[in-house]
């Protein structure tokens, strides 16, 4: 199965969809979105494809989007996709494509649904939440 997450390294969430990706057994294709930027076209993709538009990709909280006056509902996606394009930071993350689809895996487990097989349990999330039991089952 390929698999490739749209990651941060510096965001806890993006932090933990990869270790969980990792602890399955996954080398996933990283993406460092934030030093390589946008595509115009690939982002479009990733967001179609995730069901997303750019109003629901865009990151609200520890980006610039209030700043830069994106977070009134006025404001089209053709002007949203542009700020994402020229400020990779507005786009909420990681996205991960897999053979089984494409996410926002916000929260972290969300990436379960897109993955054939989980880690070995019990596996935690940075914060201590419990993902997989000890018998490699989903939790919650």
């Amino acid at each position: 199965m390929s698999v490739t997450i749209y990651h941060n390294p510096d965001c806890g969430t993006s932090r933990n969809v990869l270790a969980l990706l990792e602890a399955a057994g996954f080398t996933p294709v990283v993406v460092e979105y934030l030093q390589t930027g946008w595509q115009r076209e690939q982002l479009v993709s990733l967001l179609v494809a995730a069901g997303l538009t750019p109003r629901t990709a865009l990151r609200e909280s520890k980006s610039p989007a209030k700043e830069m006056g994106l977070l009134d509902l006025a404001v089209s996606d053709e002007r949203l996709l542009l700020a994402m394009l020229e400020y990779p930071v507005l786009v909420n993350r990681p996205i991960v494509v897999t053979d089984k689809g494409t996410k926002l895996c916000r929260p972290s487990e969300t990436v379960l649904d897109l993955i054939e097989r989980f880690p070995a349990g019990p596996f935690y999330k940075e914060d201590g939440e419990l993902l997989i039991d000890a018998n490699g089952n989903r939790v919650g």
